[in-house]
């Protein structure tokens, strides 16, 4: 037995590895946005850490360097305090010798980068030990203006942003003597008369409890200290800079140039008319670089097999075309050529035979051709097969002849609904193919059975739909071969050009495009001789179906 085939497509070797789509990486399991997220995080923490460990340092180094003033501080008031030194005098009511006491500052304390000033109770400054530490500094004076130049004179605005700038700081030392004064020693970062940033402390000189005056020391090297952290903080920023730039360069070798090399290649598969990509040092990359390379060079081989099966499905058009069309054009050169009317009757007879023939080919064609567009436009959605089914049966039943036509039935082994997810318009192709090639072959008057079960054996694919009919069945030879395209051998006795040899093709490409599969036998009686043709269809089940 011969049967209708469909337009064969070109299969991949492995379906379950092919055929399934690449589901994107979230970013946690991408192996290249981690390594980029690493890169950029290790350049942030290298800043941060040392900006954290920096500031420990510079407020490490204000507060050690307050303890240090702190602690001298507290001997000079002690020294300033007792009375056998002079200068305090307290019978009977103790009081600061100013003078003595500028003098002993003057004499015993002069350091380097430090500020000693005496303050009495009323916050008036008595004493500073910058009046003779400037006298005796030995440093050079500036340079003597040019004769004739004019004088430098600051404009108003220099002038007023200096005034406010020694108001705020001589502001910030009179409350911290006032706060002295009350007897509560205070350490401040603030700023000085000259506009520098100084680390002072102010204690009370007592005698017993009585407050006498105000000590304040002041170290001026705060600027120094942070030039210094500044300074410290390069190490961190230039080793931030080199993995901005080492990540910058990885970026680029790993990311962007193989992506130009698959940009070019593509170009090449384009403007060269090549067939496929091939970059076998980017497929072993296990990143998403080599997922896209897996992913373009499968795009190609797959657009290269489905240009190879159009190619094969154009020539066999062509050559299938062609047979009705010589048959039609010999007929019409043999038709002025007749004298009887019986054989002009059989020659136009054999023309409408082959003009069926011609629009049959052409329609299986079109419809062929239309069909991955309209699978790929119409989404799945819950089908009743039962519903469906037995749609179809009753239409072939109304339309049957009454002179003796071939009958179609449907049982369903469960009164239950079958539910499977699909697209109506290409199922019922599906099953109308089947219908209309075992009733090809059906002798007048038989019958072509249409029955639905639930297989239990084969889980993946439950539903059953069975197509048998009364013919003379298939050569076992040819099984496989009824599903190829345009296979058309025919038993004899049957009509010649009333099949196009593309149903069942179109019959197995529209089952494996729903998951499912498609199969041919032979119906054997009790005797052992076949007794007809049966096709099977194994479809998937809904895994949550509810009634259309």
């Amino acid at each position: 037995m011969a049967s209708d085939t469909a337009t064969a497509t070109a299969e991949p070797d492995d379906p379950a590895d092919d055929d399934r789509p690449r589901r994107p990486k979230r970013f946690g399991g991408s192996r290249l946005g981690g390594f980029i997220l690493a890169l950029n995080l290790l350049r942030l923490l290298i800043l941060f850490v040392g900006a954290l460990a920096l500031n420990e340092w510079r407020r490490g180094l204000i507060e050690a360097r307050q303890e240090t003033l702190a602690a001298q501080a507290e001997l000079l008031v002690q020294v300033l305090g007792d009375e056998r030194l002079g200068v305090t005098r307290g019978e009977p009511t103790p009081e600061l010798n100013y003078i003595e006491a500028s003098r002993w500052l003057r004499d015993n304390f002069i350091p380097a980068g430090q500020r000693a000033r005496l303050f009495d109770v009323d916050g008036i400054q008595v004493a500073d030990s910058y009046e003779v530490t400037e006298a005796i500094s030995g440093e050079p004076l500036p340079p003597a203006r040019p004769a004739g130049s004019p004088p430098e004179v600051p404009d108003a605005r220099e002038k007023a942003s200096n005034t406010r700038k020694l108001a705020q700081a001589r502001r910030a030392l009179a409350e911290e003597v006032e706060t002295a004064l009350d007897g509560r020693s205070t350490a401040t970062l603030r700023m000085s008369d000259s506009g520098d940033r100084v680390v002072s402390v102010s204690i009370p000189v007592r005698h017993v409890e009585q407050v006498l005056g105000v000590l304040t020391l002041e170290a001026g090297d705060v600027d120094e200290t942070l030039a210094a952290q500044r300074l410290a903080l390069m190490p961190f920023a230039l080793v931030a800079l080199f993995v901005s730039l080492l990540s910058s360069l990885l970026l680029h070798l790993f990311v962007a140039r193989p992506v130009m090399r698959l940009s070019a290649a593509a170009d090449a598969v384009r403007l060269q008319r090549a067939r496929a990509i091939s970059l076998p040092d980017l497929d072993h990359r296990k990143d998403e670089i080599g997922d896209l390379a897996r992913s373009l060079e499968t795009m190609t081989e797959t657009l290269s097999d489905r240009m190879d099966a159009i190619e094969r499905f154009a020539a066999d058009v062509a050559h299938e075309i062609k047979n009705p069309l010589t048959s039609i054009r010999s007929a019409l050169e043999t038709l002025p050529l007749v004298r009887t009317e019986a054989q002009r009757e059989k020659l136009t007879a054999l023309l409408q035979q082959d003009v069926r023939r011609l629009d049959r080919l052409i329609t299986d064609i079109s419809n062929a051709s239309r069909l991955d567009a309209e699978l790929n436009r119409d989404r799945p959605r819950p089908i009743d097969l039962t519903v469906l089914l037995r749609e179809i049966v009753d239409v072939y039943e109304a339309g049957i002849k009454p002179d003796g036509g071939v009958h179609v039935t449907f049982t369903a082994a469960a009164a239950e609904h079958a539910m499977i997810r699909g697209r109506d318009g290409p199922l019922g192709q599906v099953f109308r193919n089947l219908i209309d090639n075992a009733r090809s072959f059906s002798p007048p008057g038989g019958v072509v059975r249409v029955s639905l079960s639930r297989d239990d054996i084969d889980p993946d694919r439950p539903m059953r739909v069975r197509v048998e009919d009364d013919g003379p069945g298939i050569p076992p030879e040819n099984l496989e071969t009824v599903f190829e395209r345009f296979y058309t051998a025919r038993p004899r006795g049957t009509a010649f050009g009333t099949n196009s040899g593309l149903g069942l093709s179109i019959v197995r490409q529209i089952v494996e495009a729903h998951g499912g599969r498609v199969w041919a036998e032979n119906r054997r009686g009790p005797d052992g001789e076949i007794a007809g043709a049966r096709f099977e269809v194994a479809l998937p089940a809904a895994a949550t179906a509810r009634r259309p």
